[in-house]
């Protein structure tokens, strides 16, 4: 029977994929991991891991280890936390946020669950689902579709999209657009997979014509601060935008209809929800 300690390994080995960073990750030396890893594929009688240099890459007999060791890991932490506070939920929560909901949503969220200490990860939707896929977050808060199989997604909340450029621009003046009036602009965008450059493929280019240049950038901040320049338009959450409207430092052209989305939970189906994780998104679901 494997010990907790040898899954622990495991399963940072498992997530990683790399020796040195899963021996970070349980405060072991490298060769401590390596040691445990191979005594416990020995236990096990059969190999875990496809040794592809200089990374480890699950096979079948992993995978299927994978599931229940995450699955034993996160009960064994929810045991230790069961009476920590008078039985309020404590402890760490890996979460995944794309980028809107992690800078204008999360941080007012966070401050309030008590007793949480949470491990955040901001990247575009693509990304955290690929991370969830692996247990590598408990849990994510996503603006886009999440296409993996193994993962279920639960609608949060409803985000408004807006069509946003300089406040001298011309279509300021002009009033209320139809996409067709959109044709040959130029603009500057988030980089393919993230979530407002999913809505922006789906929702809007197909409906413009000939779309101009496109300027590619991984942020909302550098996506926005470049429109300030007059580098090109842009469609992006209300959420992002709203104080540099107020500050009319942009200005939102109205569209001919309203664009929106919706915000999700999303999880690995086969991941244990323990207690902190229950309380998280059930305070998320009323805020």
């Amino acid at each position: 029977m494997p010990s907790i300690q040898q899954l622990r390994v495991f399963a940072a080995v498992a997530r990683y994929e790399n020796l040195g960073d899963a021996s970070q990750d349980v405060c072991l030396s490298k060769g401590a991991v390596s040691q445990s890893l191979g005594e416990l594929e020995k236990r096990l009688g059969t190999p875990l891991f496809d040794r592809v240099h200089p990374r480890l890459k699950l096979n079948d007999q992993g995978r299927q280890l994978q599931v229940l060791a995450e699955d034993i890991l996160d009960r064994m932490q929810d045991i230790r936390h069961l009476f920590d506070q008078g039985g309020e939920p404590v402890g760490a929560l890996r979460i995944g946020a794309s980028q809107t909901i992690g800078n204008y949503l999360l941080p007012r969220l966070l401050s309030g669950v008590s007793g949480l200490e949470a491990k955040v990860q901001i990247h575009n939707t693509y990304d955290l689902c690929e991370m969830l896929s692996r247990f590598e977050l408990d849990l994510a808060l996503i603006e886009g579709q999440s296409h993996h199989a193994d993962l279920t997604t639960e609608i949060w909340r409803e985000d408004e999209m807006l069509l946003v450029v300089p406040p001298d621009h011309a279509l300021v003046r002009k009033g209320a657009c139809h996409l067709s009036d959109l044709s040959n602009y130029n603009w500057v965008l988030r980089e393919a997979h993230s979530g407002s450059r999913e809505q922006f493929d789906q929702k809007i280019a197909p409906h413009i014509g000939t779309v101009g240049r496109i300027m590619e950038l991984n942020t909302l901040e550098a996506v926005m601060l470049s429109v300030e320049q007059g580098l090109g338009l842009t469609f992006v959450s209300k959420l992002a935008v709203e104080d540099r409207l107020q500050q009319k430092r942009l200005a939102h052209v109205a569209l001919n209809q309203r664009y929106t989305r919706s915000l999700m939970f999303v999880w690995h189906r086969q991941k244990f929800h323990s207690a902190l994780q229950r309380h998280f998104i059930s305070y998320v679901r009323q805020h």
